[in-house]
């Protein structure tokens, strides 16, 4: 497997991205993750808004029309979902290697 030089994520941008498969604004990315890492990752607003920025930047979401004006609205990309992809394999690669190696 060739690594892409964006990987790997770091836990953060992960659960963002899958947070970001249906669209969402910013307080609900917060709630989205901290319930996706069952309350291991608690973003605050300062870290999630710098990890948007980042992430339009790189094109992996994109900002979609809302209703709400007062709130912007979020969505994982094509280009997002393949890098979500490669880090699981990447991870998933991991996991099994150490699986046979502990013999787990």
């Amino acid at each position: 497997m060739n690594r892409d030089k964006q990987l790997p994520l770091t836990e953060t941008t992960y659960y963002i991205l899958l947070a970001l498969v249906e669209p969402a604004h910013g307080y609900l990315i917060m709630q989205k993750v901290e319930e996706l890492s069952h309350g291991q990752v608690k973003l605050a607003a300062g870290t999630l808004y710098g990890a948007i920025e980042n992430l339009l930047k790189h094109q992996w979401i994109a900002a979609v029309k809302s209703d709400e004006k007062r709130r912007k609205t979020y969505v994982i990309t094509e280009k997002g979902i393949a890098i979500l992809r490669l880090d699981y394999e990447r991870m998933q690669h991991m996991l099994a290697i150490t699986d046979r190696i502990l013999q787990l």
